[in-house]
């Protein structure tokens, strides 16, 4: 009798903690609707226990909302799933036509496989220098000195390297750096610039970093000191200059910004040409696309798709979300096309009862404010996500904001937070809050969603 009672004790404390946390979130998101900021806006936060299921909170969880980057919480598990979390990218580097002598009677062959983190700074063994030095050796062991051109083979992949909806102010700019089958250096370089002495004065542009082939028009202006980077990069519909608009601080002589690189695999080549002739003594080089009929001298294979997802979601590459996504299709299907990538995952989460119409989707990063998703849905995600034995890497993924584990999005007007929290009493929770539409300053936003959000503490 005293176990039965200590057992309703229990259950009927645990029944009122749970309406206790609805009761205040209810009250805070109150407040957080009230706010001016919030007049013309719509929002949604769907929170869920982590055990049980069971809804705590729901406002407007069916109500589909531009996401901005906490859509990557569904491409990341999706890459999981379809993946594995051991799976890495293989670029291979060989040869086409035979060896006479000192001299090969044909082309160098690279064979890109989408990897998004060839060339890449964040791991060594991806570095630029690492991959052209593994290519320098296998140079080497040919014992030549003479060879025709370097081939890119392409094929298999959609050429357009930019997903539909996205704007022109971001395609320009080192987060809108889009997906190919290669892709090098992250498809980003720096443009170092130069500013004036007084507020107004025009600026100028010293050099990029790496050096790429595209001239820009410089339209940037000298603004306040402490000011930041507030200067965009365009590329045009037409014609080939790129242009640089914005501010950036008085008395800067090299004030460096990341602009996205359209002609990666150019980049590339020059690089190697200019190795290759330095170091190796060799020839010059020109480039060609598409080759066949290969030797290959080794295979570069990428960090697993574990430690990707770690960078992917800690520092919300965009590059990465459209590369996975393409991935998904042409490891499907055999051609890497981001709206066949987009396809399986809306076909996945449809397998785990997330309706086609609650992850209306068009890329694979949430750049696009063309995305429209419920919170329902990515609460769904992040359940599934939860009971895989890949979750400790994803979860270790999730950056750390307001004391909590949540993946941000950012867009114009757009916020949004989705993650998992541990409250002081041992339970967990798993939750999405989107706003879309609000209007003043996002920090504002950012401080009164975190007071909502408090309350899972």
């Amino acid at each position: 009798m005293k176990k039965l009672f200590l057992i309703l004790s229990l259950l009927f404390a645990f029944h009122s903690f749970a309406q206790n946390i609805s009761k205040r979130l209810q009250d805070a998101y109150q407040k957080f609707e009230n706010d001016s900021q919030l007049n013309n806006a719509i929002s949604s936060l769907y929170v869920i226990n982590a055990n049980t299921g069971e809804v705590v909170f729901d406002k407007n969880s069916r109500v589909g909302l531009a996401t901005a980057s906490t859509l990557k919480i569904v491409t990341a598990a999706t890459a999981y799933e379809l993946l594995g979390r051991d799976f890495t990218y293989e670029t291979k580097f060989g040869y086409v036509g035979t060896i006479k002598g000192k001299s090969l009677l044909g082309d160098f062959y690279l064979k890109p496989s989408g990897d998004p983190t060839l060339g890449s700074w964040r791991w060594k063994s991806a570095s630029d220098t690492s991959v052209i030095n593994e290519m320098f050796a296998a140079i080497k062991k040919l014992n030549i000195t003479a060879f025709n051109d370097i081939a890119i083979d392409e094929r298999g992949w959609n050429s357009e390297t930019i997903p539909d909806g996205w704007i022109w102010q971001d395609i320009g700019n080192y987060y809108g750096a889009g997906a190919t089958d290669f892709n090098w250096r992250e498809n980003q370089f720096d443009i170092v610039m130069k500013s004036g002495s007084q507020i107004g004065d025009a600026v100028t542009i010293v050099k990029t970093n790496p050096k790429v082939n595209i001239p820009f028009t410089c339209l940037v202006k000298s603004a306040a000191k402490g000011s930041g980077d507030n200067s965009y990069v365009y590329y045009p519909l037409l014609g080939s200059n790129g242009i640089v608009r914005g501010t950036i601080p008085i008395n800067e002589n090299a004030f460096a910004i990341s602009a996205a690189n359209p002609i990666s695999e150019s980049t590339f080549v020059s690089s190697f040409m200019q190795n290759v002739v330095s170091k190796l003594k060799m020839g010059q080089i020109h480039y060609k696309s598409h080759s066949s009929d290969t030797t290959i001298l080794f295979t570069h294979y990428s960090p697993p798709l574990d430690s990707i997802i770690y960078w992917f979601l800690k520092k919300s590459i965009n590059l990465y979300g459209e590369a996975l996504t393409k991935t998904f299709a042409y490891q499907k299907n055999g051609f890497g096309e981001t709206g066949k990538g987009v396809a399986l995952i809306k076909n996945f989460w449809k397998e785990k009862g997330i309706a086609s119409t609650e992850l209306n989707i068009v890329d694979g990063s949430g750049l696009s404010p063309l995305n429209r998703v419920t919170t329902h849905a990515q609460v769904t995600v992040l359940k599934y996500a939860k009971s895989q034995p890949w979750f400790n890497g994803y979860y270790d993924a999730f950056p750390e904001y307001n004391g909590m584990k949540m993946k941000s999005g950012t867009i114009s007007d757009v916020k949004g937070f989705c993650g998992y929290q541990k409250s002081k009493d041992g339970n967990e929770y798993i939750f999405s809050f989107l706003v879309n539409n609000y209007n003043g300053p996002s920090s504002s936003v950012v401080q009164n969603m975190y007071r909502v959000l408090d309350e899972l503490k």
